[in-house]
Formats: C-alpha cells, sequence, structure tokens
C-alpha cells in the first residue's frame, strides 16, 4: 500500500489519474520506457465497471500477456434479432470474441502497471488542476497537491481533466446492465453472444455469457431513460431470464468525440473514455481505450526526455487512426437509426455481412474500411434510393 504522504513528496514524470483500461495502459508504458509514474483511481480496486467485457482482436493485441489470463469465454457464435423477432445464429471456425468481467480484468492491467514500476493509489480524488509557465502541472487532490510534467487524463466520461481539456461529445448514450447468475436449467450458455437490434433509433441489446454471470445490458440514447429501462427489462424476458437471480444492475454514460474536440492542453492529454474515444454504432471503447493509452505512454515518456512535440504527436495519431473509424461508425449509426430492418437483414441473412461482421470483431477489418467494401456501398446505394 502506498503510503498517501510519498505521494505529494516531489515532482512525478507523468501522473496518470484513471485506472481504467486506457489509464493503467498508458502509465505500464510509460514506465517501461524510464517514466517515474503514479497511477491514481479515485475508487477502492478491484472495483465493478458497468461494461459488456467484449474484447475484439484489436484489444487482445494490445493487452500483456498476463492480462489474457482474466478471459472468461471466447465467442465462435452468434444470434441477431431484431426487436426481439427474426432471429439468425452464425458460427465461425474459431473465436472471434474474447469476453471478461471488467472487474478481474482492470484489476489485472493495474498489476502488470505495477510490474512495470508504476506507483498506484486507489481512492485519492482530484480537486482541481493548473499548469504554470514551465509547462509542470499540479493537481490538486484530498491527499494533498501532487505535481508532475505530464499528466495523462484516464478519468472517464465527464471527467475533470477532459473538461479541463475542453472535450466535447457529439453525441451521448445511456447503457444499463445487469449481472444475472447462470440458471441452472440446462441451458448452454458457452459460446454464444446475443444481440438485438431495438426499437428505438440506435440502440440494441445484448447478453455476454461469463463463467459465472451472464451481462445483459441495452444501449440508446441518453434522454428517456424510462424507455431504456423498460427494453432492459423486455429483453431479459425474451431471453427467459426474468426469474434469474441478479447480482448486480448498474448504468453509465456513453459518448463519442466531435472530430475537432482537443485531446491536448499544454501538459495534459487525454485519452479513452475521458477523450470521448467511443465506437458510435457498437460502442465498443475498449480498443480506443488501450491503444490510446499505449501511444499516450509512449508519448509521455518521450515527453518527459525532452521530445517538444511528443505530445502533440500523440494527437496527431489519435487524429489519423481513430477519428476515422469514429466517423464510420457515426454513418453506420445514422443508417442503423434509418433503417434497422436492413442492418439485421444484411447481418443476419447474408453470408457476407456475417463475415464482415466477424471480421471486425476479430479486428481484421475497422469500420472505416468497411464503409468502402461493395456490400455497405450497395445497402447505402439502396437507402438513398427510397
Amino acid at each position: 500500500m502506498t503510503e498517501r504522504e510519498d505521494l505529494t513528496d516531489d515532482s512525478w514524470d507523468v501522473v496518470v489519474v484513471g485506472a481504467g483500461p486506457s489509464g493503467s495502459s498508458a502509465a505500464r508504458v510509460a514506465a517501461e520506457r524510464g517514466a517515474r509514474v503514479l497511477l491514481l483511481d479515485r475508487a477502492e480496486f478491484p472495483r465493478y465497471k458497468t461494461c459488456g467485457g467484449g474484447l475484439i482482436g484489436t484489444s487482445l493485441d494490445y493487452i500483456p500477456a498476463s492480462v489474457r489470463a482474466t478471459i472468461e469465454q471466447q465467442v465462435k457464435s452468434v444470434t441477431f434479432t431484431l426487436s426481439g423477432r427474426s432471429p439468425s445464429s452464425h458460427r465461425s471456425g474459431s473465436p472471434f470474441l474474447a469476453l471478461v468481467q471488467r472487474e478481474r480484468f482492470d484489476q489485472a492491467l493495474v498489476e502488470a502497471a505495477v510490474a512495470a514500476g508504476v506507483t498506484f493509489a486507489d481512492g485519492v480524488a482530484v480537486r482541481g488542476i493548473e499548469a504554470d509557465d514551465t509547462h509542470a502541472v499540479t493537481l490538486s487532490t484530498d491527499v494533498g497537491d501532487i505535481r508532475s510534467s505530464v499528466l495523462i487524463g484516464a478519468d472517464g466520461v465527464g471527467g475533470r481533466i477532459g473538461r479541463y481539456v475542453g472535450v466535447t461529445p457529439g453525441g451521448v448514450d445511456l447503457a444499463l446492465e445487469r449481472e444475472i447468475v447462470r440458471p441452472a436449467d440446462g441451458r448452454d450458455w458457452d459460446d454464444r453472444v446475443f444481440l438485438d437490434w431495438g426499437s428505438e433509433p440506435g440502440s440494441y441489446a445484448w447478453m455476454f455469457p461469463k463463467t459465472e454471470t451472464l451481462t445483459v445490458g441495452v444501449i440508446q440514447a441518453k434522454g428517456a431513460p424510462d424507455a431504456t429501462r423498460a427494453y432492459l427489462d423486455r429483453y431479459v424476458g425474451e431471453l427467459d431470464l426474468t426469474a434469474a437471480e441478479v447480482t448486480r444492475a448498474s448504468g453509465h454514460l456513453a459518448h463519442w468525440r466531435t472530430a475537432d474536440s482537443p485531446l491536448r492542453r499544454g501538459p495534459v492529454i487525454v485519452v479513452g473514455d475521458a477523450a470521448a474515444l467511443l465506437d458510435p454504432f457498437t460502442r465498443e471503447g475498449i480498443s480506443f481505450a488501450l491503444r490510446s493509452g499505449t501511444w499516450a505512454g509512449v508519448a509521455a515518456a518521450s515527453a518527459v526526455r525532452g521530445n517538444a512535440t511528443a505530445l502533440d504527436a500523440y494527437a496527431a495519431r489519435v487524429r489519423t487512426e481513430l477519428q476515422p473509424e469514429i466517423a464510420a461508425g457515426a454513418r453506420v449509426l445514422r443508417l442503423f437509426e434509418r433503417r434497422p430492418g436492413l442492418i439485421h437483414g444484411l447481418i443476419g441473412y447474408t453470408v457476407i455481412g456475417a463475415h464482415l461482421f466477424i471480421r471486425v470483431c476479430r479486428g481484421q477489418l475497422t469500420l472505416a474500411e468497411l464503409m468502402r467494401h461493395r456490400v455497405t456501398r450497395a445497402a447505402l446505394a439502396v437507402l438513398r434510393r427510397r
């Protein structure tokens, strides 16, 4: 356990606020490159995180080998429905999605960071941020002032550091989720995920099986919480899980960034949810968190060594590599909002559509690349004619 007074004794090279996937990755990578790193989180770890816990292939490429031990399922099958109807199932010869419990996954990422030399302190709340003329950063916290050369904000949606940098969302969703004890009714829940395209524009639901529980959730645009709760109740009923034991019920907001939203303010940069890095269509954010966190760790360590352009290079890489994926996701979301049946038909009832979905899950194809595919172009052409 880190002594609280040790945190404020002198300056750190890098301080990371937020110990989710983006923050832990940034801290670990910066430490591996020789920086003296402090990782903070206001929660006590291990802590629960509302999340389906799906890892696409891209995410697997960015996690340490030690963290792979937290994977509870390797999925080869998927069943799609449209507002609870018209089921369509597909099976792949090899896994296309890995499933984790975020409490265990995030804890393993923190432990990997500590093993790399990071100092970790949980239960620490940030109260304020100041950057002086020398570009040093001072964090006001409930344990005193903490100073660093570079600050990485990974404190989530609506976090203090994202607000300091000026991150602006392009859209905000509400997700609701339940952890349900796997019923002992003879049904085999392993190796299959369920996805339902909802009746409200842009909404969908999921069931992701874990070792002991089934994670069931829904997501749709913020602003109609009663309708979102009703959708979750309805979907749980459609899965015949209404009578099953619920171990946890929770919710969270998800948002994605505008193209011109900043990623840096002086020596302060943002990653993951704090930077509003999220696919607007699938609402998948873990791969964005791991990539941006890794790149930020490299940039922060380089900046500490005197590279004056390193933080700008981080921001440029996010805009070059991640922003096109977000823009593509926004285009697919608009199509999905207008024609959910078309999306269901393409993915659920065509071999090529299901193949493309699986390739995206495996990390073999990005949404930006998918939007250039002939099938997607044909779907857009159909929509324009109607």
